[in-house]
Formats: structure tokens, C-alpha cells, sequence
């Protein structure tokens, strides 16, 4: 951020000396892409600035013409800064006395006007960012409901959720971060749902960041807010869906907008947040509940399914007679924790590729890794058919997990595993999961530990995230987040306590 000591410069009475400040500030006479037009208006010079490519030009040129006319419509040149004022057709036009914050807005995509003899400027909102249009994220997607997405402008993300919530105390609150890249960020919640230690902790953060841009956006910002370093699990949960963020302010989270990032970040969540998606909510309770149980178990299949297995591997009397056939047949060529890493680490440079191959060409990579690389690995005795069976099936598992960050994490923690019961055995298999439920459960985002509601148990909480509860019976909003109104619906209806 730019800091609050720096002497910030007038704009000036001259208006060759502020074209002198442009011209050495920004660049005015060199960079093609900053807009300039200098009129005479009633014997006074008007000077325009603007960054082409970030306006909207049909309206710059309605402003120009506008301001032209006032020659042929007035004579009083005393009252040309009022005249002007009154002439500039937009719903947000305000004044400034400052160089810094008249650059600040010109580089943010507003018009600047300055007027000979006047020692302040016009800031004119014109403003119009390239991008894409709201569209269904491709990682969120629901076989019923609302089709539209966040999108890198940060201006259309604040009315999805106001489109949503038509709430007076809704807040949207706009900061900006970073010294060269003046990145806007935008603090929204319910301002008599959220907690106010945690909007003001929140904003504080973001203050107080001090860097030259966020060129990585969202998670940059997640960074310097959270401040942790090797943890692989999230702390804060990303989405792209509106629906999600307004659903999430309403229990009286915290959702944060970068501009130029599609993903917004909802603060604070726990493990159990990240395993919550949307179709659960657009379908029946029991369909809702159904599809929630087999997430839990896809989740816990890509977490210890592999592990679970190679120590049964190892150690066959472990199983009853009944499971025997549990086991590679063979033994084969290779070790079999050489083999499952291998394996392992063969769908990970899979999924890479997948990430840079052009989509035309997915579909020949799939082809070629099932049917070229994974048969004949079997064939030549590289790799064993229970091993990338298993392989096979943690690997969907940890895509059904909704949450993406929580899938890469869940698969770090499943070959630490691995490893350590390959070196250790069922000992090793015993203390790897509970050394792991340990770090979870010690684990806080923010004032909210991360493992709640089963660590401390809440019941009636864990009960609503086993069940999909029906919304007129689900009125009060989650107590771990410490929300100022706990209801959600009016006192008096059936409740559900967390």
C-alpha cells in the first residue's frame, strides 16, 4: 500500500503544470494506450486523460461533445468549473485535490479532467474492463440451477451477490492494495451477520499489506492474510459461484473480491466447508443427503484406501479368511510401494498434462495413458492390475471432493502415508492417522478451529453436515464463525440448535 507519509502533491491552478506531473508521473507523452485531449472552453484550457482500453468510448465521446456545446450555450467563464460539473452526464463524478489520487483513479480507468485555473480535478466513472462474460465455473458445476459465475471484473462480481441479497446493510467495501499495481479488493459481508472483530481484523490485514501487486490476485492476498507457510490443507475456501458467497454471508462469513481473479475467497471455513457443494442443495434432502454421504466416502477412500491396503498387503493375517483374496496375485518385477508410487506419480504428471493440453487434444491424451501406458506398464510386469486398481480409485475419490485445494491436499497426506506404512507397518499406518487428525484438529483459521464441529464436538452442527437438512428447519447460523444475529429465519418457528 502507499504509504500514508508520503507527501502527496496539489493539483495546481496551472494546468501546464499538471500536464508537466502527467507527463513525468505516467508517462502521458510516451505510453500510446494513455489517452489525451486537450479543448478551449469559454477562452479556458480543459485537459482529458484517460487509459484507452479500459473506458468506455462511446460515453468518453459523449463527455467531449457535451463539453464542447457549453461554448455555443454559455458566456459566464467565472462559473466554468460549476458549468462543467453540471454538464458531465455520468451517475459518479467527483472532485480531488490531489495528483496522487487523480492518477491513481485515471490508472483505474476513469476519466480526469483538469481546467486552467481550478486547483482541483473531475474524476469521472466511465469505467469498462475487457473480459468474459458470468458463465457456470467449470470446477462447480450443478445439473440444476443458476448458470452464471464470478468473472475477473470485480465491479460484476459485487452485483451477483447484490442481485442476490437486496439487503440495505449489506457492505461492500473497497480498498486498495499494492504500490505499483493498485489492485482493488473488496470487503463484503452483512453488517449485522458478521462479526465485527473479524470484518475489522479482516480489513486490517489488508491494509497493511505491503508489496508491489498482486499479480497472483486472490492468492496472493490469502497470504498475506493468513500468514502461514507449509500447511498444505486451505484455510480459506474459494468459489466462483455467487450462489455460494451469498449463502456463505448470510451465516455471517466474510467473502473478499480481487479484481482481474474469478475465485473469491470466504473466510473463515473449516475442514467440513470444503466438503459442502451446491447440487446437494438444489436437489430433495434425501437425494441432498445421499450424494453428501458418498462424497464423505469418496474422500475418505482417496485419503486411506491405498494405505489400508498395502498394509494388508504386507501383513495378510490381518484380514479373515473371507478377505484372503485381497492382494496382488503376483508379486511381480517391482516392489509394491516402488510400484504404488509410480503409480501414483504417473496420474499426477496425467493430470498436469491435462491442465496444458489444448481441449481438442484430451481426449487422444486419455487414450493414450489408459490404454498405451497403463496396459503395458500390466503387461511388462512394471506395474501390477490390484495396484492401479487402487491407484485407480483413490484417484476418483479425490476428484469427487468438491473443493480443490482440499483434493491436492488429501493426496499429499495419502502417499506420506503410504510411506510411512510401507516403513513401518500397521504401526506406521496407526500413528500416520492419528499424527494426521492431530495437526487438523490443532489447525485455526482465524478464530475458528479448523476441525469443528467434530473437534470440539458440536453435535447438532455435525448432525446438519452428515444431513442434509431442510432450509425451513435449519434457522440458526453456524456458532463457530461467532455471528451477531444467530438467526437466520424469525424466533418462534421450529429451530435447530447448533
Amino acid at each position: 500500500m502507499v504509504s500514508d507519509t508520503k507527501k502527496k502533491v496539489s493539483v495546481s491552478k496551472r494546468i501546464k503544470d499538471n500536464e508537466k506531473y502527467m507527463k513525468n508521473r505516467i508517462g502521458a507523452d510516451i505510453s500510446f494506450d494513455i489517452g489525451f485531449r486537450e479543448l478551449v472552453i469559454l477562452k479556458r484550457q480543459i485537459q482529458l486523460y484517460f487509459v484507452n482500453g479500459l473506458v468506455d468510448d462511446a460515453t468518453v465521446v459523449e463527455i467531449i461533445k457535451i463539453l464542447i456545446e457549453i461554448n455555443d450555450n454559455e458566456t459566464n467563464d467565472k462559473k466554468l468549473f460549476e458549468i462543467i460539473e453540471n454538464r458531465l452526464v455520468n451517475q459518479q463524478v467527483e472532485t480531488t485535490k490531489t495528483m496522487d489520487e487523480s492518477v491513481d483513479a485515471l490508472l483505474s480507468g476513469l476519466i480526469v479532467v483538469f481546467i486552467d485555473g481550478e486547483p482541483y480535478s473531475f474524476i469521472v466513472d466511465v469505467r469498462r474492463y475487457p473480459g468474459r462474460t458470468p458463465e457456470e465455473p467449470d470446477t462447480e458445476r450443478v445439473i440444476r440451477g443458476s448458470r452464471d459465475g464470478f468473472t475477473e471484473n470485480v465491479i460484476e462480481n459485487t452485483a451477483l451477490t447484490r442481485r442476490r441479497i437486496r439487503d440495505a446493510r449489506l457492505r461492500h467495501e473497497m480498498l486498495k492494495v499494492g504500490e505499483r499495481s493498485k489492485t482493488d479488493v473488496c470487503v463484503c459481508y452483512i453488517k449485522d451477520v458478521a462479526d465485527n472483530d473479524l470484518v475489522e481484523y479482516t480489513k486490517n490485514k489488508i491494509r497493511a499489506i505491503e508489496v508491489d501487486g498482486l499479480t497472483m490476485a486472490d492468492k496472493a492476498l490469502e497470504e498475506f492474510i493468513i500468514g502461514r507457510s507449509w500447511n498444505p490443507y486451505p484455510i480459506v475456501r474459494y468459489t466462483e459461484r455467487p450462489d455460494v458467497a451469498a449463502s456463505h454471508m448470510l451465516e455471517g462469513h466474510v467473502i473478499i473480491m480481487v479484481d482481474t481473479s474469478p475465485s473469491i475467497i470466504i473466510l473463515p471455513t473449516t475442514f467440513f466447508d470444503h466438503m459442502e457443494h451446491a447440487e446437494e442443495f438444489r436437489q430433495t434432502p434425501a437425494v441432498g443427503t445421499f450424494i453428501r454421504w458418498i462424497r464423505i466416502l469418496a474422500l475418505l477412500a482417496s485419503l486411506f484406501l491405498l494405505p489400508f491396503w498395502l498394509m494388508v498387503v504386507m501383513d495378510p493375517t490381518l484380514l479373515p479368511q473371507s478377505l484372503s483374496f485381497i492382494g496382488p496375485n503376483e508379486e511381480g518385477n517391482i516392489p509394491i510401494i516402488i510400484q504404488i508410487i509410480l503409480a501414483d506419480l504417473g496420474v499426477e504428471f496425467l493430470r498436469m498434462a491435462a491442465i496444458h493440453t489444448p481441449t481438442p487434444l484430451a481426449t487422444a491424451l486419455g487414450l493414450i495413458a489408459a490404454v498405451l501406458i497403463g496396459q503395458i506398464a500390466v503387461d511388462v510386469g512394471m506395474l501390477s492390475p490390484e495396484v492401479i486398481l487402487y491407484v485407480a480409485i483413490t484417484t476418483v475419490g479425490s476428484y469427487v471432493t468438491p473443493s480443490y485445494e482440499l483434493s491436492v491436499a488429501n493426496r499429499i497426506i495419502k502417499l506420506l502415508l503410504v510411506i510411512a506404512t510401507a516403513a513401518f507397518g500397521v504401526i506406521g499406518f496407526t500413528v500416520g492417522i492419528t499424527v494426521f487428525i492431530l495437526f487438523l484438529v490443532r489447525l485455526k483459521t482465524l478464530k475458528t478451529p479448523y476441525f469443528w464441529p467434530f473437534i470440539p464436538f458440536n453435535a447438532s452442527a455435525m448432525y446438519k453436515f452428515l444431513f442434509r437438512i431442510p432450509v425451513p428447519f435449519s434457522n440458526l447460523r453456524p456458532s463457530s464463525i461467532h455471528p451477531k444475529n444467530n438467526y437466520r429465519q424469525p424466533k418462534g418457528k421450529k429451530q435447530n440448535r447448533d
